[in-house]
C-alpha cells in the first residue's frame, strides 16, 4: 500500500519569508553581532587592522583577511538519539528514526535531515500528515517525501527567518533553545527538535582590556577597539578634548623606514592606507606594507594566473610553484612510453624533462650516438 505524505509548511512569520534573499551585508556594521544578523552571506573579520570588518566571505578573502580571523557561522545539526528496535512487537507499533535532534540555525541557512517512519503493519493508512507543537516565531518547518512505502522516508527542513529582537512580546529567550515536537497525526510518538539560533559572535564574549592595539585606552573586542572615555579614534589614540599631534615615528616599521611604507598617510600615529583606483587592489598592514597586486607577472597575468598575491608574494595554487607560479609540478608531460619519468634518464622540472647527453627528446627516450 502506498503511503502518501502531505507536505506541510509551517511559517509563522510571513513578512520575513524572503528576508535572506533581500538583505545585503551591512558593511558599516558597528560590531560582529550586527554584521552576521544583517544577512546569511555576511561574515566578520576580527583581524585588528582589517580594511573592512563586515563583508561576504569572498569579499573578506579578497581583502586579505586570514582564514582563521573570519567568523562565518553556518549552523549545524546533531543527532541526540537514534534508537532502533528489532523486537517482534515493533510490527504492531510506529517507529520513528531519529527520535531527537539538536539544531543550531544561522538565520537564512536551512538545516535538513531524513526522517524514517515505519508504520504498523496491521493498520492500513492511505495518507499521513505531520503535526508540530508550537514553533518559535519566524521558524519554518517543511516536509517533502523522499521514499514512499513502508518505511516511509521524508526530508525535514528547518530554517529561521531572522534573529529575535529584544522587543518581542514573548517570554522566550531570543536565541533559544526551544523544544518542538513533530508527530504523525493519529499517533502519540513524536520526534523532538531542540532549536537554537546563532545570532551572537563568540568573540563578543572575549575582551582584551587595555589592549596595546587600542593604545592601552580601551578593550579589543572582535578586532575592534571599544575606547574608554575620554579616548576616541579607531585605536583610541587620542582624547576627545585634546589636540593630538601626528607622531610619524609610530607610522614607521623601523627607525629609518618610510612613513606608512610610502603607501598611506599618518594620522594620529596610525597609518591610513591609500585606496587604489582598481577596487580589487588592496593595501593593508599596520604600516601599509602589504599589497595584493605587487607580485610577479607571467603570461600577462599576476602570479601567472596560477596563484594569488599575498603581501607582495605569490601563493601558488596546488600543483604549481615558483616565484611567479609558472612551474608546473604535474609530471604527466614527463612520462615516457614505458611509464617512467623522463625514461629514468633525466629530471622533470616544471613539467619538462631535462635530459643529460646523449639522451634527448621530450621524455629523454632519444639517444644520440647510442
Amino acid at each position: 500500500m502506498t503511503v502518501k505524505l502531505l507536505c506541510l509548511s509551517l511559517l509563522l512569520a510571513l513578512p520575513f519569508l524572503s528576508w535572506a534573499k533581500k538583505q545585503t551585508c551591512q558593511i558599516s556594521a558597528s560590531n560582529c553581532n550586527e554584521c552576521i544578523q544583517s544577512g546569511p552571506e555576511c561574515a566578520w573579520c576580527n583581524a585588528p587592522y582589517a580594511h573592512t570588518h563586515c563583508h561576504t566571505l569572498r569579499g573578506l578573502q579578497r581583502q586579505g583577511c586570514p582564514e582563521h580571523h573570519i567568523y562565518n557561522p553556518r549552523g549545524g545539526m546533531q543527532v541526540v538519539r537514534n534508537d532502533s528496535s528489532t523486537e517482534p512487537v515493533i510490527a504492531q507499533a510506529l517507529l520513528l528514526q531519529p527520535q531527537e535532534l539538536s539544531l543550531h540555525l544561522r538565520p537564512g541557512v536551512s538545516q535538513s535531515f531524513p526522517l524514517t517512519i515505519t508504520m504498523p503493519t496491521d493498520q492500513p493508512i492511505t495518507e499521513l500528515t505531520m503535526d508540530t507543537s508550537p514553533v518559535p516565531a519566524g521558524v519554518n518547518i517543511t516536509f517533502s517525501s523522499i521514499m514512499e512505502g513502508n518505511p516511509l522516508v521524508t526530508q525535514v527542513s528547518v530554517e529561521a527567518a531572522q534573529c529575535h529582537s529584544g522587543s518581542d512580546n514573548s517570554n522566550q529567550d531570543s536565541t533559544g533553545p526551544w523544544s518542538v515536537h513533530i508527530t504523525p497525526r493519529g499517533f502519540s510518538l513524536s520526534v523532538k527538535l531542540e532549536i537554537s539560533l546563532e545570532c551572537q559572535c563568540d568573540c563578543m564574549k572575549s575582551r582584551e582590556e587595555n589592549s596595546p592595539i587600542c593604545s592601552g585606552n580601551g578593550a579589543l573586542v572582535c578586532g575592534q577597539c571599544e575606547c574608554s572615555k575620554p579616548n576616541i579614534g579607531q585605536y583610541c589614540q587620542r582624547e576627545s578634548d585634546s589636540i593630538f599631534l601626528s607622531n610619524e615615528d609610530r607610522c614607521r616599521s623601523g627607525p629609518n623606514a618610510i612613513v606608512c611604507s610610502g603607501r598611506g598617510e599618518c594620522e594620529d600615529g596610525y597609518c591610513i592606507c591609500n585606496k587604489r583606483t582598481n577596487p580589487e587592489e588592496r593595501i593593508t598592514g599596520q604600516y601599509c606594507e602589504c599589497t595584493n597586486y605587487d607580485c610577479p607577472y607571467a603570461n600577462a597575468r599576476i602570479c601567472g594566473g596560477h596563484g594569488k598575491c599575498v603581501c607582495g608574494q605569490c601563493v601558488c595554487d596546488y600543483d604549481w610553484t615558483g616565484e611567479d607560479c609558472t612551474c608546473s609540478m604535474d609530471i604527466a608531460s614527463c612520462m615516457a612510453t614505458n611509464q617512467k619519468i623522463c625514461n629514468w634518464q633525466g629530471n622533470c622540472q616544471c613539467g619538462v624533462c631535462q635530459c643529460p647527453y646523449p639522451y634527448g627528446g621530450p621524455t629523454c627516450e632519444t639517444c644520440f650516438g647510442c
